[in-house]
């Protein structure tokens, strides 16, 4: 039949602008069937888009399980996606347990379910799919060992930047280790700004101490709970860590002025005159900023000499260690994809007991993690063998990361021996973002779910 009775428009022609809004949605596809001589409003786009059937999906073996988010921080779904033939197959509409576990059974069928460390995921899989093969993602299993890292950095970072200096090694190119010195006014602000932040450090060891819990204190104090987090654990007052430096005007002539500077020359404008001869287009200020550091004797025309400088302005100075997060990548990273200055750092780092212990085992297990084909074969004795030496190594953090992985002990092993990962489901996320926000949020669960579904 090429007209339903009492139709608007044929058949083939329904189907098309219904295409058309399960690509662009229904505004966007109005504008668009206008274009094509197709004209349409865009809610008898969507109408035509929730007439089309729902596609017929084989019963999965193998799936992957995420979240996602509806409005973030207020509202999540549950996102799950056929890994064998790399299509989505529902969403659920919260991320809590039971609609999973309602869902797995009614498909008894499943066979392998890959998913993240939520604690609620495990617990549906769990009861909804008892005999189900549980593989914990391999991406977030090295997420979560660098959070554990962070963790103990930002916890001993004060007792980290106290550890001697190691000799860095030479570059062949001339570079600044530091940025320009600051203003007399820069260094008040930034003196007053520490002495706020100690005060909120000692607040919130003090209420930590006291008994009362993370979200507690994030509530009374305004602070967010990483940050409250991050204090509580602390060993001591973390500093700000210092900031590379950013790229400047005077960097391609570095190395002229500390040829220049060795000779005996420390005249600004004279290096300044020499550098402009080479090309150098930037003012004089810049070369002055930089003579300031190099000086062997102070200039007699210093406007604020270094022994006039307040002494609350000099009585701390900013860490010269990267930050925890920093320093938790770089003991994450492969040594072969190491710097020469990086690996100095971890050397560094290798000075202090704890993390001498730390860094070696947390290597071991991203080292057994990425493991793939025939190199996987022994990776469960492996990982038991890390195990024992995780949770006797003395360090909290570490600790407590190897009882989680303990806990969740057949989900990683599998990971280790198998190829499932939640990488598709990752990818099946974007692409579910891409369509919500095509929608500006404002599209219910069901059109969402049809546009996910539909979509090639």
């Amino acid at each position: 039949m090429l007209i339903a009775p009492s139709a608007q428009r044929t058949k083939r022609l329904a189907q098309a602008q219904a295409k058309i809004g399960i690509a662009l949605g229904g505004a966007a596809g109005g504008r668009l069937a206008s274009q094509l001589a197709m004209p349409v409003s865009g809610d008898t786009i969507l109408r035509l888009v929730r007439r089309l059937p729902q596609p017929a999906m084989p019963v999965p073996a193998v799936i992957g399980v995420d979240d996602w988010a509806m409005r973030k921080r207020l509202r999540y779904g549950t996102i799950i996606v056929d890994l064998e033939r790399h299509r989505p197959i529902d969403l659920l509409p919260d991320r809590t347990a039971e609609p999973v576990i309602d869902w797995l059974r009614q498909r008894p069928e499943i066979k392998v379910v890959a998913r993240d460390r939520s604690t609620e995921y495990r617990r549906a899989i769990t009861t909804g799919a008892p005999s189900a093969v549980q593989v914990a993602d391999r991406w977030h299993l090295l997420y979560n060992v660098r959070q554990m890292v962070e963790r103990w950095t930002a916890g001993a970072h004060a007792r980290l930047r106290r550890l001697p200096m190691l000799p860095f090694p030479e570059t062949a190119k001339a570079s600044r280790i530091k940025t320009f010195r600051r203003t007399q006014a820069d260094e008040t602000v930034a003196a007053d700004s520490r002495v706020r932040r100690m005060a909120q450090y000692d607040d919130v060891r003090r209420r930590h101490l006291a008994g009362e819990t993370v979200m507690a204190i994030s509530r009374a104090t305004g602070l967010s709970p990483t940050t409250v987090r991050k204090f509580a654990y602390a060993e001591a007052f973390p500093e700000r860590a210092v900031q590379p430096p950013g790229t400047s005007i005077i960097d391609p002539y570095l190395s002229m002025l500390q040829a220049r500077l060795a000779q005996g020359c420390e005249n600004g404008l004279q290096l300044w005159r020499e550098c402009r001869a080479h090309g150098y287009i930037g003012s004089v200020g810049q070369i002055h900023r930089w003579l300031q550091d190099h000086r062997t004797a102070p200039s007699k025309h210093a406007p604020l000499r270094s022994d006039a400088v307040p002494p609350q302005w000099r009585s701390w100075q900013p860490s010269s260690l990267p930050s925890p997060k920093q320093l938790a990548w770089l003991i994450v990273k492969a040594p072969a994809t190491r710097s020469a200055e990086e690996a100095a750092i971890v050397q560094q780092l290798d000075q202090d007991h704890d993390a001498a212990i730390l860094i070696p085992l947390v290597r071991s297990f991203v080292d057994l993690v990425r493991r793939v084909g025939t190199r996987s074969r022994d990776a469960v004795s492996v990982f038991e063998t890390w195990l024992l030496d995780a949770k006797g190594c003395g360090i909290r953090p570490l600790e407590t990361f190897a009882a989680g992985l303990e806990q969740d002990g057949a989900a990683v092993q599998a990971a280790l021996r198998t190829g499932w990962s939640n990488a598709q489901v990752e990818g099946q996320v974007n692409k579910l973002k891409l369509l919500k926000r095509s929608m500006y949020g404002r599209a219910s669960l069901d059109l969402l779910r049809r546009r996910l579904l539909l979509a090639p």
